[in-house]
């Protein structure tokens, strides 16, 4: 069997974000970058699938610019056996329709029998990617899974809802991708560093894909306008002087907020 597993270099989630005001794009060199946390999490369950299924490969695709590489590596150094980075200037700022288009080809490119993504992306937050990529790549999806259980010809999980659990199967190939539910992805550790530098990695352009992202050809989102965050206002101090209650309440009614 193989599994791709879809990873993403972004910001860090827990360093600052800053947009660009010219491109309206954010400013990835502002902050350490690193691979998204779900997408790592995506890589746990087909490394875990791999360790108790020999034969399995495990390999992972990613969209982004040249500079990700080292990045992706890290997928590599966890267990993941190849990696196909697509490296386009023309991807710069993509929506999430161009997106889905050129996973769904990196996909294709390499063969697949289950692909397991994150539900959302900590930068984008889109959450459709998954579903657009079934759709072009013509399988079965499974989206938003809190548990996986992999077999031979299906994969099947939890979707959790407000209304209770659902119990969700398909038949393989299938698209997948998974919450923060699922566990916590394993550290790389020292031999898997040093071999990830010997792993097939190969880099390819849209040309090699036969992906079109010309505007003039498929309409995408356009940016027509971007701003900085206004500051925030000071706000209101009350102190207790033996009416804060009222004053609070009164503050809340006049807000709209109780």
């Amino acid at each position: 069997m193989r599994i791709v597993v879809l990873v993403k270099e972004v910001p860090d989630t827990y360093g600052d974000r800053t947009l660009d005001l010219e491109t309206g794009l954010a400013d990835r060199a502002a902050s350490d970058r690193v691979l998204d946390e779900i997408g790592e999490r995506a890589l746990e369950v087909a490394l875990s699938y791999a360790d108790a299924h020999p034969g399995t490969e495990v390999a992972v695709v990613s969209m982004a610019s040249d500079a990700a590489a080292a990045t992706i590596r890290k997928a590599l150094a966890m267990g993941a056996a190849s990696a196909l980075q697509v490296v386009d200037p023309a991807l710069a700022g993509a929506d999430l329709g161009v997106t889905a288009a050129v996973l769904a080809a990196a996909v294709r490119r390499i063969g697949f029998d289950l692909v397991i993504t994150g539900n959302l992306s900590t930068d984008g937050s889109g959450g459709v990617v998954p579903a657009m990529l079934a759709e072009h790549l013509g399988v079965a999806q499974a989206t938003a899974l809190s548990s996986v259980e992999i077999s031979d010809s299906q994969v099947s999980g939890t979707r959790a809802s407000d209304a209770g659990v659902a119990q969700v199967t398909a038949d393989l190939p299938a698209v997948i991708s998974i919450t923060e539910a699922l566990p916590d992805a394993r550290f790389p550790n020292f031999k898997g560093i040093m071999a990830a530098k010997k792993k097939p990695f190969e880099t390819v352009a849209l040309a090699d894909l036969g992906v079109d992202v010309d505007p003039a050809s498929a309409p995408q989102s356009i940016m027509t306008a971007v701003s900085a965050k206004p500051p925030r206002g000071a706000g209101v101090k009350i102190v207790d002087e033996g009416d804060a209650g009222d004053r609070l309440a009164a503050y809340l009614i006049e807000n709209r907020l109780a």
